[in-house]
């Protein structure tokens, strides 16, 4: 029922930029303020703990992330102040059929996490840790709080979550809603695989605990489910020992084939906690520049690394070989002197047209080969080439979808160019789809964090035996379908 409410209140925690939020007004879809209210018939706004905006730095802010390609503005931001902020505004939007998204670091590169005309979450503010000891073998954390906060605080403890991202100030929330793979998974799975209960907010408004064995419907569709059937405001997220010290070994190849298969045999024996791998440009420009990366966890996660037994039987160039020993947390946040450096020049606020593929293993050498014949150092900017293997029987969750293949391979473009040549990302974009296409002809997936036109039934294709469940959960969870539409599944 349309009422005009009483100031004192709406006022609680609703200010922006001197105005105050006072009502939704359904016949404009907008948000009034006391500097805009002209006497409409008014929907009073619930009372808050945190903030509403409407300012156009929030709305601009909302409208882009990572990317820098899609842009859609919203009509308000919620920072909330609690979890009760999340389930009382996503009730009110539920109600007034207005389309909703969280954000955590705005990371996502093709919108994603951005909403035209409704509302976006911000989950920064949920950035509780949950208590910790040196025997926890679990860590309940809110959806906002960045990977980097969360080592930090359980490397303290002498403890760590199992598995990482390459780059660390990302949101639980965020990764978790997508699946969360790094150089570990070949061990525990991806980030996905080791949280053992969700905390969220439903399309409908409602608050549910869930996990394996309690609303497990709703636990499997939110883990790497994109955001689809319900907010992430916390998760708990398993805990293993973390070493004090750690030997990061780069090891370079120059042929393709020899360098897959050293790293296929090094996930399927185990014999490093960490696999990655890295294709750079000769300096005739053709990418056949090999470098594996991987990691021994030193005391008390495991023995003192020994290089004559971690290397043995490895076909890579010994002179060119770098080994070195870290910290436990200087190894994880690797990438900060980069990213700092990308910053300093105005690189990061460049445009990223992202290509993430999963790659069967059978056919990773042919398909990697073809699609880096067609990349240009010019087309990559000063973006990286990886390519590591995953075990597949190490994934548990049923909505990260990969190939049909023992052992898959991560495939990462991670391009970078001038946000203002549309017609080189348009390209990009394009080329980002033929080598999609070409990847699902072998069996190959998404990994849906890339910048990759897709279609609703490519989204159907995509999930395949899993969509169903993904449909049901859809419609029991968000019936009226107002969860983050930027993915463009349903």
């Amino acid at each position: 029922m349309s009422h005009t409410p009483s100031r004192r209140t709406v006022l609680r925690g609703l200010t922006v930029t001197g105005a105050a939020v006072i009502g939704f007004a359904p016949a404009t879809r907008t948000w009034a303020t006391t500097a805009t209210a002209d006497g409409a018939d008014l929907v009073g706004i619930p009372p808050l703990d945190g903030t509403l905006s409407t300012d156009e730095a929030s709305l601009a802010a909302a409208s882009d992330d990572f990317g820098h390609i899609v842009h859609r503005r919203p009509v308000a931001v919620l920072r909330p102040g609690s979890v009760r902020d999340v389930v009382t505004m996503v009730r009110f939007c539920n109600e007034h059929r207005l389309p909703v998204a969280p954000r955590g670091q705005g990371h996502a590169t093709q919108g994603q996490a951005q909403v035209s005309g409704g509302l976006v979450i911000e989950t920064a503010p949920l950035i509780r840790i949950g208590p910790l000891g040196p025997h926890s073998t679990t860590v309940t954390v809110g959806a906002g709080i960045r990977w980097s906060e969360l080592a930090k605080a359980t490397i303290a403890h002498g403890l760590t979550p199992p598995v990482f991202t390459d780059y660390l100030e990302l949101s639980v929330g965020g990764t978790l809603s997508v699946g969360g793979i790094g150089g570990q998974t070949h061990r525990h799975g991806a980030q996905v695989d080791n949280v053992t209960e969700l905390q969220v907010v439903t399309g409908a408004g409602e608050f549910v605990r869930c996990s394996r064995s309690r609303r497990p419907d709703l636990f499997h569709a939110v883990l790497a489910g994109l955001g689809q059937c319900a907010v992430i405001v916390a998760a708990t997220v398993r805990l293993v020992r973390a070493p004090r010290t750690v030997r990061h070994y780069l090891l370079p190849y120059d042929d393709l084939e020899t360098f897959l298969q050293d790293q296929r045999t090094l996930v399927r024996e185990g014999r490093f906690d960490y696999i990655e791998g890295q294709v750079s440009a000769d300096p005739e420009g053709e990418f056949r520049v090999h470098t594996l990366e991987a990691v021994a966890y030193g005391p008390p996660a495991g023995p003192a690394p020994d290089d004559a037994v971690l290397l043995r039987g490895l076909r890579h160039n010994p002179s060119g070989a770098r080994i070195a020993d870290l910290s436990y947390y200087d190894f994880l946040d690797r990438l900060a002197p980069s990213v700092a450096a990308l910053k300093e020049a105005g690189l990061w606020d460049w445009a990223h047209p992202w290509l993430n593929l999963l790659l069967p293993g059978r056919s990773t050498g042919a398909l990697v080969s073809r699609m880096l014949h067609d990349l240009t150092p010019a087309d990559l900017g000063p973006g990286v080439v990886l390519v590591y293997p995953i075990r597949r029987d190490r994934l548990t969750t049923p909505l990260l979808r990969t190939p049909d293949d023992a052992t898959p391979y991560l495939f990462a473009v991670l391009r970078t160019t001038p946000p203002d040549d549309t017609a080189t990302v348009d390209r990009l974009l394009a080329a980002n789809r033929s080598a999609y296409e070409l990847a699902a002809s072998a069996g190959g997936t998404q990994y849906p964090v890339g910048s990759i036109p897709f279609t609703r039934a490519d989204w159907r294709t995509h999930f395949g035996p899993a969509w169903p469940r993904l449909a049901r959960a859809k419609r029991t969870y968000d019936p009226r379908g107002i969860l983050v539409p930027g993915q463009g599944i349903f």
